[in-house]
């Protein structure tokens, strides 16, 4: 009897021990966060973007913009421009949208070789005037803008419309933030690539002035030269994209925003490259002749539309950080000024943190390592051990949906030729106490053909430098607050 209870009382412990083991694990195991990927809308936009006529936004051209104004402690004036994507500035030539997805990886890919070369160069102080020149003659404040996305010739880039000269005439311009050196497209041409809008004649300008060869602004120049006292640039970007020209100062406004004169800029007379829609660019990196500089600009914004919408959003100066935005540290590299290094330290799959080894992305003592923020990368390309970590956990979460073939340089893709939408594990990134921002699906799994294929949207570099790029970082308002090293993301600020 006494044996029948023993074996009674040690059942029920065990069973007691087993539902309270059980319980506890079910509290301590994460509960795996998701997000939806709107499959059906995604193709959609996809389809329209290759049909899209850009000469129905004419009318949206003309329109000005107001600057969005956040918490700007300055005094400083604020300015905003809309920006494009360039498939609604200029007509995409492609009839298939997978022919169109490997157009804008090929040309993404020289973007990033650019990068690192920059990146190479200076860490192994080499300067571009040391290297041998191209085979080419010449002959003879706070400020807001609007930004379009630039794929339809398969770039990663994004326009912004800026006037020029006095009186203004508008321009779309692209947009970067990897580089310094503002110029425009300037008859007379030796060589000219086409644009949407008529090439920049400094003849009808009043305010146009060549800048002297004594002068600060041609001394800061990487590359430069002199003819009859005149200051000449020349600018390449490593993917074999060229501008030769005239170093000038001009008249640069920003819509019904304000304007600001005396900016120094290249007027290129012999441009080749990966520009084809825009008239120039504008430089806004970290240098003393990037846009941001020379206006003293206290900060600056943008939110980048999705890369296949035909819509458009603002870039602007000074107008602070939205209240609810994740905040990251902005940190600068003794090597490259140029660049705006980020505070990445980590990221998380449907609310797991991913294993990496700590430390992997910051910069070391010789300016090699770190993570930059560029609007003109479109696919965000991690060092090889972060990205496997990051795609292995993906893949781990995603056991449930169809794979297919990789695709170009992503090795991670579905077929979601059957879903109208899915649910998918969370993509965050973190930036350390506590800081993460939450990635919509759309901005990681990206269509690469009209039929229902999407891809993981990273990819490993062999450099040491990683980047974050405009595909993670659409439909959020990126703001750079250059007074106080930080950056900040917020959702529904566009």
């Amino acid at each position: 009897m006494a044996a029948a209870s023993s074996n009674h009382f040690l059942l029920s412990f065990s069973l007691f021990l087993s539902f309270l083991f059980t319980s506890t694990l079910a509290r301590l195991s994460p509960q795996t966060t998701t997000t939806t990927l709107d499959v059906s809308s995604s193709l959609s936009q996809a389809q329209h973007i290759l049909s899209f006529d850009p000469q129905s936004l004419k009318a949206f051209a003309q329109t000005q913009t107001q600057p969005l104004f956040f918490n700007s402690s300055t005094s400083a004036a604020v300015f905003s421009v809309p920006l494009h994507s360039r498939g609604s500035v200029h007509k995409i030539h492609h009839t298939d949208y997978k022919a169109l997805v490997l157009s804008r990886l090929d040309r993404d890919s020289a973007r990033v070789d650019s990068l690192s070369t920059k990146l190479l160069l200076a860490l192994n102080g080499v300067k571009k005037s040391q290297l041998r020149p191209l085979p080419t003659q010449i002959q003879a404040e706070a400020l807001s803008t609007p930004i379009i996305s630039g794929t339809s010739q398969g770039s990663g880039e994004y326009f912004s419309r800026v006037g020029v000269g006095n009186p203004a005439k508008q321009y779309y311009m692209v947009l970067d933030t990897g580089s310094d050196i503002n110029w425009i497209q300037c008859e007379p041409c030796t060589e000219c690539y086409q644009q949407s809008d008529p090439i920049f004649n400094p003849s009808g300008s009043s305010t146009y002035s060549p800048v002297t060869c004594e002068s600060k602004q041609c001394s800061s120049l990487e590359v430069s030269a002199c003819r009859s006292g005149k200051c000449l640039y020349q600018v390449s970007y490593g993917d074999g994209s060229y501008t030769v020209g005239d170093f000038v100062t001009e008249t640069v406004s920003f819509g019904n925003s304000g304007n600001m004169n005396g900016v120094a800029l290249g007027c290129g007379h012999d441009n080749e490259g990966l520009f084809v829609g825009a008239a120039g660019l504008l430089g806004l990196g970290g240098g003393p002749l990037s846009l941001t500089s020379q206006i003293k600009a206290t900060s600056f914004s943008y939110c980048l539309v999705d890369r296949d919408s035909t819509g458009s959003s603002t870039l602007d100066f000074n107008s602070g950080l939205p209240a609810d935005s994740v905040i990251a540290p902005l940190m600068k590299s003794r090597k490259m000024n140029t660049f705006y290094y980020i505070g990445l330290t980590g990221f998380s799959v449907g609310g797991q943190a991913v294993n990496i080894s700590p430390g992997l992305f910051e910069i070391n003592e010789s300016g090699d390592g770190g993570v930059i923020i560029d609007c003109g990368t479109a696919i965000t390309r991690l060092q090889t051990q972060a990205y496997n970590a990051l795609r292995d956990a993906f893949v781990k979460q995603t056991q449930g949906l169809p794979s297919a073939s990789g695709v170009a340089l992503f090795d991670t893709c579905y077929d979601l030729s059957s879903k109208s939408s899915v649910k998918v594990p969370t993509v965050s990134f973190h930036f350390g106490e506590g800081k993460s921002l939450d990635l919509p699906a759309k901005n990681y799994l990206i269509p690469v053909d009209s039929s229902g294929t999407f891809c993981f949207a990273f990819a490993p570099t062999s450099s040491s430098m990683s980047i974050i790029g405009n595909v993670q970082q659409q439909g959020t308002r990126v703001s750079f607050d250059l007074a106080n090293n930080r950056v900040g993301f917020s959702s529904h600020k566009c």
